[in-house]
């Protein structure tokens, strides 16, 4: 089939996986149109000549909807509906000798940190004066910022570093920069993403920079929300907290994934941190921000977890009672350390562990909603969806946590804050009266 001229182009990316994935494909969006090519995210009308799709390589389940969402693309380029496919991301990066030997039908695969060659598809040039351009595919009244790239931790589980490299962080200047540009979209709220933030400023700056990085966003006019995801726990720097208490728009919100509680678990995944120090940091770090949202994360299944263990990990969620709880079961992957160990456990035995510990959360999490009713909160308008206004208060995050059902007579604003007064708890969610 006869490609079509350069100028007849319209690009449709398709993101797959995490909220770093977004940021490079809302980047990638940035330039081409930077380059005057026509461009758009995850397109329904079908319209586009080119995809774009770029890959989640972290967990088996993540893999294979990757796979399957090339494969659907090569379909419609088989039917004439499309002219290229291009493949980039994480499943890209590791594993594009294998991939390209067995789906030869792409037309170019590229690595996570290949922005300038996939440019040179288009005949288009990498402009570097974009610093933090981008076409954003969220609302626009927020938007996620990736603070730094890669990862320095040896996680016995994770893929991540492979795919990744090390961690390289972004200078507070261009931070601030970007951040100020954003604002200027209309974004308020930023969401503070890295594969591991408490690392932010070492290969730069020689030392932890967080806190000063949070306090240099929080000058910036405008941004009325500074939210932090993937807080490493192990040499938690507590000036963090020092930062979010004295700062009115850092959100009193901090998601920091802990995978286990057990200790035979957390020395078999490298996590350098004992059960006991995890105790101590959260009675810390709830004693500096006694209202504080914590989030974590937890894995099921990994290799020799005990029914035991997974006992102590239930009891842990008992005694801290996190405002909020995501688990993932165990994946064994190639070329990490843990991959020598014997993954014994079925799929659906990892299953089963996974729902016994939501099980506890979800109780947790419904006497938490419970104690929220009759109190009334700043609430982010994010959507209208089946005649009712969502949004989420400082302690939920976009996709991952509560929603807010904001009851209102009056027409709301979508990305506008309103008070909203809870009278209804439910397992994940609450509803209220604008007041």
């Amino acid at each position: 089939m006869k490609v079509r001229s350069l100028k007849q182009d319209k690009v449709n990316i398709i993101t797959l996986g995490c909220s770093k994935n977004l940021v490079d494909s809302e980047v990638l969006s940035g330039q081409l149109l930077a380059n005057d090519i026509d461009v758009v995210h995850e397109n329904k009308k079908l319209d586009h000549n080119i995809v774009v799709v770029n890959t989640c390589g972290f967990i088996d389940k993540a893999k294979e909807e990757s796979i399957n969402t090339i494969l659907d693309q090569l379909e419609l380029k088989r039917r004439g509906k499309l002219d290229k496919v291009y493949v980039t991301g994480c499943l890209s990066e590791r594993y594009r000798e294998d991939l390209a030997n067995e789906i030869s039908e792409v037309d170019a695969w590229f690595g996570t940190l290949e922005l300038p060659m996939i440019l040179k598809q288009f005949n288009a040039d990498y402009k570097t004066e974009l610093l933090g351009e981008r076409l954003l595919s969220t609302p626009k009244h927020y938007a996620y910022m990736k603070i730094s790239e890669g990862c320095n931790r040896t996680c016995s589980f994770c893929a991540i570093p492979l795919m990744r490299g090390k961690h390289v962080s972004k200078s507070i200047e261009d931070l601030v920069r970007e951040a100020e540009s954003l604002v200027q979209k209309g974004v308020k709220e930023v969401m503070l993403i890295a594969q591991e933030l408490t690392y932010y400023g070492l290969d730069i700056y020689k030392k932890r920079e967080l806190p000063k990085l949070l306090h240099a966003l929080a000058d910036v006019k405008g941004l009325e929300w500074i939210r932090l995801h993937y807080a490493y726990p192990s040499k938690f720097p507590m000036e963090i907290l020092d930062a979010m208490k004295s700062r009115e728009n850092i959100c009193n919100y901090l998601d920091m994934p802990l995978q286990h509680a057990s200790n035979n678990m957390l020395k078999a995944m490298k996590r350098n941190i004992t059960r006991e120090e995890m105790n101590d940091l959260i009675y810390q770090i709830r004693d500096v921000i006694p209202d504080i949202c914590l989030r974590t994360t937890l894995i099921a299944g990994f290799p020799g977890e005990t029914e035991a263990d997974v006992e102590e990990l239930k009891q842990f969620l008992q005694l801290h009672r996190f405002d909020r709880v995501g688990t993932f079961t165990y994946s064994h992957e190639e070329n990490t350390s843990a991959h020598k160990l014997k993954d014994t456990l079925t799929q659906e035995e990892k299953e089963g562990r996974a729902q016994e510990i939501m099980e506890v959360q979800q109780e947790i999490s419904l006497e938490k909603n419970q104690e929220k009713v009759g109190k009334t909160f700043k609430v982010l308008v994010d959507k209208k969806e089946a005649g009712r206004y969502l949004g989420r208060t400082e302690f939920d995050s976009v996709e991952v946590d509560n929603e807010v059902v904001i009851q209102s007579t009056k027409k709301l604003i979508i990305g506008d804050f309103v008070n909203v007064k809870i009278t209804k708890a439910y397992d994940y969610d609450i509803e209220g009266e604008v007041v």
